[in-house]
């Protein structure tokens, strides 16, 4: 058989283009911000992952273009060999004292920082354990490891606990759950990880993506939140988001960070994060460290919204983060909304199956310190509007 086969059959990506509502790759034609120009029209920006809104910052604009001009554009080679920047020792200092961390890894994207952690720590014989909706590059890194995969259901402690009893005394167990989950936005049972993890032997590592700059004391995410920072192991954690540039981090004791930056072969073998995003993302982490009251900003207009959408009798999946997600439970229903929302002005990403539940897709929606609430009521009429429209309020 031609394994291209697979590449021609007929897909959900077909079906949506044939229908006018493929949702994927559309243009920005302006900065990332609160309100953008996309494909030649203004769209209120429900759909970034910039919770803080500092892509947009002069401070960290400047940042970049100061480290454009004195290191260029790239450094050629991985961290290992000659692509260690001063700046990067920085940001990992830097970061290290703001997580109240030993010491910190940084890697060139936050899916390769899951994958480099994971299959570093988790070898021949030993067991990872992860919550079910993880993020994808959790997964992936769980398949590069040597270890034996196990699932817990989503955030079910119970479950958990079943799975911890199946990992011999003799192997090492690394239980890894996201802090803060990308498409529902909860926040996961910390205390109880850490009080299971404790009981059978087991170490705690914690994507922290979505929390850094969310949750916690001034941003310092999930452990921070519960007040379990002496009990997370490692924190895993991406640049994209909160401090508005690329790559990623872990955080952990030095001896663990020193293993890894000598045995994770996604480090060892990846070019090294770029001067101006090394730059960006300090001068971010500053800008969060001098205005702590951002977290603040974020957690009143998320909270907002959310009222605004509850008041509309709009069915949305709670959680205490900026994140919320919209019901609206059929995949090609999903889209139309979606494409139907996008032409009134107002871009949501899509969230379908294998990232939700069948029958429970959702429009996941998110917000920014940045939004004023005049701007996401705006939003929320053209949402009630839509959904009216399509018999879900």
């Amino acid at each position: 058989m031609d394994i291209f086969k697979k590449c021609t059959a007929h897909s959900i990506a077909d079906e949506a283009r044939e229908r006018g509502i493929y949702p994927y790759f559309h243009a920005l034609e302006s900065r990332q911000d609160v309100e953008v120009i996309m494909e030649g029209k203004r769209r209120i920006m429900l759909g970034s992952n910039n919770y803080l809104g500092l892509t947009v910052s002069q401070d960290v604009i400047d940042a970049g273009l100061a480290a454009l001009k004195q290191y260029g554009t790239g450094c050629s080679g991985s961290r290992f060999l000659n692509g260690t920047l001063r700046l990067h020792q920085e940001l990992e200092a830097k970061l290290a004292k703001f997580l109240r961390k030993e010491d910190v890894v940084t890697f060139s994207t936050g899916f390769q920082s899951n994958l480099g952690i994971i299959s570093a720590i988790v070898g021949r014989g030993d067991y990872v354990i992860c919550d079910r909706e993880n993020h994808a590059s959790i997964y992936d890194g769980c398949k590069l490891s040597y270890g034996t995969m196990l699932r817990y259901h989503h955030s079910d402690m119970e479950d958990l606990e079943k799975q911890l009893k199946k990992v011999p005394d003799e192997a090492g167990c690394l239980i890894v759950t996201d802090g803060v989950f990308s498409m529902g936005g909860d926040i996961a049972n910390l205390p109880e990880i850490v009080r299971l993890a404790k009981k059978y032997g087991a170490r705690v590592m914690v994507d922290d993506a979505h929390g850094l700059g969310v949750i916690g004391e001034g941003g310092r995410g999930t452990a921070s939140y519960y007040g379990l920072e002496d009990d997370v192991d490692i924190y895993m954690g991406t640049f994209s988001k909160s401090l508005a540039s690329l790559g990623g981090y872990m955080a952990a004791d030095a001896r663990v960070c020193d293993y890894v930056r000598h045995t994770s072969r996604p480090f060892i073998f990846s070019a090294s994060i770029t001067p101006a995003s090394c730059a960006t993302a300090i001068a971010a982490l500053e800008h969060l460290e001098a205005h702590p009251e951002l977290v603040d900003s974020l957690q009143h207009i998320s909270a907002f919204f959310r009222q605004q959408l509850l008041d509309r009798g709009i069915k949305i999946r709670m959680s205490d983060t900026p994140i919320i997600p919209i019901y609206t439970y059929e995949p090609i229903e999903t889209l139309t909304i979606a494409k139907q929302l996008y032409d009134a002005g107002v871009y949501v990403n899509s969230s379908l199956p294998p990232a939700a539940a069948p029958h429970e897709c959702l429009l996941r929606t998110s917000l920014m310190a940045t939004h004023t609430e005049e701007l996401v009521t705006e939003a929320a009429d053209i949402i009630q509007k839509v959904l009216g429209e399509n018999g879900l309020c």
